[in-house]
C-alpha cells in the first residue's frame, strides 16, 4: 500500500470523479473514499511479481454444487476441491454466494453476507486458503427484495435515490436490450406507481451510478470482498452500468471511467488483485474494456466459445482456425481469459461478424434439437435475435 494513499488516490482518480460528478460532489466523495481505503486492510497472501501465467486454471462453480448430509455446502465444496483439484486448479470462481431472490444468485439481496444455506464467511476464507478466489461484484442491479429497494418504495433516504426512475412515455427505443422483458418495471410505492429501470428482469432493479453515493456503496462492498480473500473481482454486466437518455446506454464513456476508478482502488489496496470485466458483446466492444491498459486487467475471450461449438457442430475448424490466427493484442499487464462456457451458457453476440446469420441459425437449430435453450434479446426494430 502506498505510504500516501490519499495523495495517490487523489492524483489518479480525482479528475475522473470530477468528470462524473462535478467538482463539488467529487470533492466530498473523494474524502469519503479515501477514508474507506485508509481503513481497509488488504489480505495479500503473497507479493507475486505477475498476476497470472499460462499455468493458471480457473474453475467456476456455485457454492452449493456439492452437498452432503449435516455439512454446509461450502464446507463440502472445500473438501472436494482440496481432495481432487489441489495443484490442478489455481483459482475458484465462486458464483454469487449471497442471499438472493432469483437468477441463481445474480439478484442479490445482501452483498455483505453469505447465504446461510451455503455457509458463512469463514467457509469462504477456508476455500481461499488453498486457492485464489474469484468473487462476483454484481454491480449493475440489485434484488427488488434488497433493503435499498425497500427504502426506495418507502421513500427513505439515502437509498431511495439509488435507482433510475423513468416516465414510461420517454422514448427508450435506442437502448440496447440483452433481454426481451420490458425495460421499465412498474412498482407500487408510497408515492404511487413508479417505473424503474430493470435491464435484465423485473426482480433485478438497476442502480443509478449517476448518484455518487452508489459508487461509495459499491466501493465499500469491493473492499469487503478483497478483505475476505477475493483476488479476482469480476464485474458482472458492467457494460450496462451508466444510463443516459437518448443513447444506447451500453459501453458509455462514464462506464469506462467507473471501471478505471475501481482498478485504481484495487491497485492501491491489493496490488496482486485482478479486475475482470464481463461484457457479452462483439469483439471490439469487448476489447474496449482494456482501455489504454488502465481498465480491466483481464477480459473474457468471448468469441472462443461459440466458434468452438460451431467447429464441433460442423466438423470443420476453418472459421475457428482463421479467428485464432488474429493477433489478439492486449496492453501490457492485461490479458484475455479463455473459456468454453459460463454460468450463462455460450454468448452469441461475440460471433457477430465471424459467423454468418445462416451459420448462427444452423447452430441454434441443432442446439434446440439437442434440448438446448436459446435466450433472445430485443432489438430497436422490434425484432428479436439470439443472445
Amino acid at each position: 500500500m502506498p505510504r500516501d494513499i490519499a495523495g495517490e488516490f487523489y492524483k489518479r482518480a480525482g479528475h475522473k470523479l470530477a468528470l462524473l460528478y462535478g467538482e463539488h460532489q467529487a470533492g466530498i466523495l473523494i474524502d469519503e473514499l479515501i477514508s474507506l481505503l485508509q481503513h481497509h486492510v488488504a489480505q495479500e497472501r503473497d507479493c507475486r511479481l505477475q498476476r497470472w501465467d499460462e499455468r493458471d486454471v480457473i474453475l467456476i462453480t456455485y457454492g452449493d454444487s456439492i452437498v452432503e448430509a449435516e455439512k454446509a455446502p461450502l464446507q463440502s465444496l472445500n473438501g472436494f476441491l482440496n481432495r481432487y483439484l489441489s495443484g490442478l486448479v489455481s483459482t475458484i470462481h465462486l458464483l454469487p454466494f449471497f442471499p438472493y431472490s432469483s437468477d441463481d444468485g445474480f439478484s442479490v439481496i445482501d452483498y455483505t453476507t453469505v447465504n446461510p444455506d451455503f455457509g458463512d464467511w469463514n467457509d469462504i476464507e477456508r476455500i481461499g486458503e488453498g486457492f485464489d478466489l474469484m468473487i462476483d461484484l454484481v454491480i449493475n442491479h440489485v434484488s427488488r427484495e434488497s433493503l435499498w429497494f425497500i427504502d426506495f418504495i418507502n421513500q427513505k433516504p439515502p437509498a431511495c435515490y439509488y435507482f433510475w426512475e423513468v416516465d414510461p412515455v420517454v422514448d427508450l427505443s435506442e437502448v440496447v436490450r440483452p433481454r426481451k422483458n420490458n425495460l421499465l418495471t412498474p412498482v407500487h410505492t408510497h408515492r404511487g406507481v413508479r417505473y424503474v429501470w430493470s435491464t435484465f428482469s423485473e426482480d433485478q432493479i438497476d442502480v443509478n451510478f449517476g448518484n455518487p453515493n452508489v459508487l461509495r456503496e459499491f466501493v465499500r462492498i469491493l473492499l469487503l470482498y478483497l478483505s475476505r480473500g477475493g483476488r479476482f473481482i469480476r464485474l458482472d454486466a458492467i457494460a450496462f452500468l451508466w444510463k443516459k437518455l437518448g443513447t444506447s446506454c451500453i459501453n458509455l464513456p462514464e462506464t469506462h471511467e467507473i471501471v478505471k476508478i475501481l482498478r485504481i482502488i484495487m491497485e492501491l489496496v491489493a496490488p496482486s488483485s485482478v479486475l475482470l470485466t464481463e461484457t457479452n458483446v462483439p469483439k471490439e466492444q469487448n476489447r474496449s474494456y482494456f482501455g489504454d491498459g488502465d481498465e480491466a486487467h483481464m477480459i473474457y475471450h468471448f468469441s472462443l466459445a461459440p466458434l468452438l461449438l460451431h467447429a464441433l457442430h460442423h466438423g470443420c475448424s476453418d472459421v475457428l482456425n482463421e479467428w485464432a490466427k488474429i493477433s489478439f493484442d492486449a496492453p501490457p499487464g492485461c490479458t484475455y481469459l479463455n473459456f468454453t462456457a459460463s454460468h450463462d451458457g455460450i454468448g452469441l453476440r461475440p460471433a457477430e461478424g465471424l459467423l454468418s446469420p445462416d451459420e448462427v441459425d444452423s447452430l441454434i437449430d441443432m442446439m434446440r434439437q439437442f434440448g438446448g435453450f436459446v435466450s433472445m434479446k430485443a432489438n430497436p426494430d422490434g425484432q428479436d435475435s439470439p443472445y
